[in-house]
């Protein structure tokens, strides 16, 4: 119901904000919505592409994003690419409890077995696939179900990630 833009060429941006709109959903762009759940408020913040790897552009304005979410006793972040986690979101925002991320795909080809899970793709991004935990905050990125280059997947199976609010 609320994606974020991960696609750093958006030459079509307003017509994939109109595609948006069509399904009932509002693309966050740097900005914040409210989400109440049984009297409790949680702020989610959507962000557009940030990168700290040089290849991919940061057009990600966090402080917008952030801009007057202090009264939110939980926070979570959408970002597509998950070394935003440690360049930026670790270092200058302590209090985003929960970051959902995407992007590597896993690259595609890897290995995943109990208690063994490797794939090329984590040479280049620390963190790649699953939960990751750093003091009280979280990230979780997802494998996705997509590709990128080749059209399919060797050992990394699709992922389609659902959370629910209790």
């Amino acid at each position: 119901q609320w994606p974020i833009n991960g696609i750093s060429k958006s030459q079509n941006l307003e017509n994939l904000k109109k595609v948006h709109a069509q399904l009932g959903w509002r693309l966050l762009m740097n900005e914040h919505v409210s989400l109440d759940k049984n009297g409790q408020q949680i702020a989610l913040l959507g962000i557009e592409n940030w990168s700290n790897k040089a290849r991919f552009p940061k057009h990600g304005r966090m402080d917008l994003a952030y801009a007057n979410t202090e009264k939110y006793p939980f926070k979570i972040l959408m970002s597509h690419d998950p070394s935003h986690w440690d360049a930026e979101v670790i270092p200058q925002y302590g209090d985003i409890d929960l970051m959902l991320s995407g992007h590597t795909h896993g690259m595609q080809f890897g290995v995943e077995i109990p208690g063994f899970k490797w794939s090329p793709v984590q040479y280049i991004y620390k963190q790649w696939a699953g939960l990751y935990e750093n003091k009280n905050q979280k990230l979780y990125v997802n494998r996705g179900f997509g590709f990128i280059g080749y059209p399919g997947r060797v050992g990394i199976l699709p992922e389609i990630t659902v959370i629910e609010l209790a």
